[in-house]
C-alpha cells in the first residue's frame, strides 16, 4: 500500500518545479538579454519622420556626365561590379540634360541637407524636393569624397520640419532600423529591418566603418537616413551589394559618428579640417607582436614616419607600435586613421607606443591632412619626376599629365598613376597594360609616384612576394596582383 503522504509530495513537488520554471521564464524575459519582439506598427515613427526626408534631383550637361561606377577600392575576390551607389540615373539622348535621382534628410530647421557626395558630384543643378512635392534649388555648402558625404543648402522662407543624428556607437547588431528614400525615383518609400553587422570594412575609403542592415534599399535611396526605434539617425544610406543591383538584403550606411563630424566641419568651416600624424602604417599579425615581444596583435605598426610631419616632431620611429592615442585604445589598423582624422588640429595628444619591449609615452601636436596633401600634390607637380621605371616590378609608370591624358584618352577627373611600360618578360604582368590607372596599393589610395614608391619600399623591406593593385581600365576597375623580383 502507497502512503497516502507520497501522493501530496509528489503533487507538491510538481507544483514546486512549475513555480520555478516559470519564474525562470519571466525572469530571462525581463533580463538585459530578453529579445525585443517587431513593434505592431512603425506607422507613428515614419508619421513623425518622414516630412524631413528629400527627395534629389539633379542634372547633368551629356558632356559632364560622371562616370557611374561602384565604389572604388573593394575587397579582394570580391567583384567591383557588385557593390553599388544605389542613386538612380535618367539617361536621355546625347544633347538632353541627364537627370540622377537620390534622397537626403534636413538636419536643421533653416534648410540644411545632408546627402551622398556622389548623389550631387559634378551635377549642374540641384533641386530638393520635399515631402509636399514642392521643388526648390539647392547650393553646395561643402562635400567630403572621403566619407562620400554633401551638405547642401535649401531656402523656401519658412521653417523646415528636421530630424536629428543620433548615437550609432549605441546601436546593437539586433535592433531595429527604418529607411526611408527614394528607390528608382518612386517618391519617398519606407522600409524596416535590423542593423544586421557593425565595422564593416569593404576599402571603399580610408574611414571605412559601415553599418550593414537588410532593410531593403535600392538605387535611389543613396543619401537616405537610416533610423533608430527613438527617430534618430544612426546612418546614411550609401551602397548595397548586390550582384543583380537590386537590393538582397546587404546595404551599407555611413554611422552618424562619423557623418555627424564630417557634416558638423562642412556647416562650420565648408570643408573638413581632419587631423594629420604623418605616418605609413600596417597591420600588426601575431608573427609582428611575437617579434616584438608584445603579449597580443594590437595596435598599428609605424612602417615609416613622414618628414617633417608632426609625428617626426613628436618622436614616433619606424617600428614603434601604436597602442593608444588621445586617450583611446588602437586595436587594430583600421581604428588609428579615425581617431587621428577626429582630434582637433593643433591639440596636443599624448600617444603610447610599443618600443624595445616596453611602453613609452610621446606628446604630438596634430596637424591639417588637408594642408599636407595640397602640399604634397604641388611639391610633386613642381619637383618630383614625371615618371619612374619599378623594375623589380616590371613596370614604369607616371604622373597624370596632359599628355598622357590624350594619349590614353583618360578621364578629367581621374586619378592615381599610370602604366606607361610593361616589361613582358616579368611574369603576372598581363592583367596591367599601358594606359591603365593604379589608383590603389593594397587598402592605401595612390595620388602620386612617391607615395607608389613608398607603399612598394615598406613591402620590399618583408618577406612579402606579391603586391595587390587596384586598377582602372575605362570603366572598369578591379584588384591585380603583380610578383615582386628580388635580387
Amino acid at each position: 500500500m502507497v502512503p497516502p503522504w507520497t501522493y501530496r509530495m509528489n503533487a507538491g513537488y510538481r507544483l514546486l518545479i512549475a513555480c520555478l520554471i516559470t519564474w525562470a521564464v519571466l525572469l530571462a524575459a525581463l533580463g538585459p538579454g530578453a529579445a525585443r519582439p517587431a513593434p505592431d506598427s512603425f506607422a507613428d515613427l515614419v508619421e513623425k519622420l518622414t516630412p524631413a526626408v528629400v527627395n534629389i534631383a539633379t542634372s547633368f550637361k551629356s558632356d559632364t556626365k560622371p562616370q557611374e561606377s561602384p565604389f572604388g577600392e573593394l575587397p579582394p575576390g570580391s567583384k567591383p561590379e557588385e557593390f553599388y551607389e544605389f542613386f538612380n540615373r535618367r539617361g536621355g539622348a546625347p544633347t538632353q540634360p541627364i537627370t540622377s535621382l537620390g534622397s537626403g534628410f534636413i538636419i536643421d530647421p533653416s534648410g540644411l541637407v545632408v546627402t551622398n557626395n556622389h548623389v550631387i558630384a559634378d551635377a549642374d543643378e540641384i533641386t530638393v524636393v520635399l515631402n509636399d512635392n514642392s521643388r526648390l534649388k539647392a547650393k553646395i555648402i561643402g562635400r567630403d569624397p572621403k566619407t562620400d558625404l554633401a551638405l547642401l543648402k535649401v531656402e523656401n522662407g519658412e521653417s523646415l520640419p528636421f530630424v536629428e543624428f543620433g548615437d550609432s556607437d549605441g546601436a546593437r547588431v539586433g535592433d531595429w532600423v527604418i529607411a526611408i528614400g527614394n528607390p528608382f525615383g518612386l517618391g519617398n518609400t519606407v522600409t524596416a529591418g535590423i542593423l544586421s553587422a557593425r565595422g564593416r570594412d569593404i576599402n571603399a575609403g580610408p574611414y571605412d566603418d559601415f553599418l550593414q542592415t537588410d532593410a531593403p534599399i535600392n538605387r535611389g535611396n543613396s543619401g537616405g537616413p537610416m533610423f533608430d526605434m527613438n527617430g534618430k539617425v544612426i546612418g546614411v544610406n550609401t551602397l548595397i551589394y548586390s550582384p543583380s543591383g537590386g537590393s538582397v538584403g546587404i546595404g551599407f550606411a555611413t554611422p552618424s559618428a562619423i557623418a555627424g563630424p564630417v557634416i558638423a566641419q562642412l556647416r562650420e568651416f565648408g570643408q573638413t579640417r581632419r587631423g594629420w600624424l604623418g605616418v605609413r602604417i600596417q597591420s600588426v599579425s601575431p608573427e609582428i607582436a611575437e617579434s616584438h615581444n608584445l603579449a597580443a596583435a594590437t595596435g598599428a605598426l609605424v612602417a615609416a614616419v613622414i618628414e617633417d610631419s608632426p609625428a617626426a616632431a613628436g618622436g614616433l620611429l619606424q617600428g614603434d607600435i601604436i597602442l593608444r592615442f588621445n586617450g583611446q585604445e588602437v586595436p587594430n589598423r583600421r581604428a588609428l586613421p579615425r581617431i587621428v582624422a577626429d582630434t582637433t588640429v593643433g591639440s596636443s595628444v599624448p600617444v603610447i607606443v610599443w618600443r624595445e619591449g616596453e611602453h613609452v609615452p610621446l606628446e604630438v601636436t596634430i596637424g591639417r591632412l588637408e594642408e599636407y596633401e595640397l602640399a604634397s600634390a604641388a611639391a610633386a607637380r613642381a619637383g618630383a619626376p614625371l615618371e619612374m621605371e619599378f623594375s623589380s616590378l616590371g613596370l614604369t609608370l607616371a604622373h597624370i599629365t596632359a599628355e598622357l591624358r590624350e594619349k590614353y584618352s583618360l578621364a578629367d577627373d581621374s586619378t592615381g598613376v599610370v602604366v606607361t611600360e610593361v616589361n613582358e618578360g616579368i611574369d603576372g604582368k598581363a592583367d596591367l597594360l599601358p594606359g591603365d590607372l593604379i589608383v590603389g596599393f593594397g587598402s592605401d589610395r595612390i595620388t602620386d609616384l612617391s607615395e607608389f614608391r613608398l607603399l612598394l619600399d615598406i613591402q620590399r623591406q618583408t618577406d612579402t612576394k606579391s603586391i595587390v593593385l587596384f586598377r582602372q581600365r575605362g570603366e572598369k576597375s578591379e584588384f591585380v596582383t603583380v610578383e615582386i623580383k628580388r635580387g
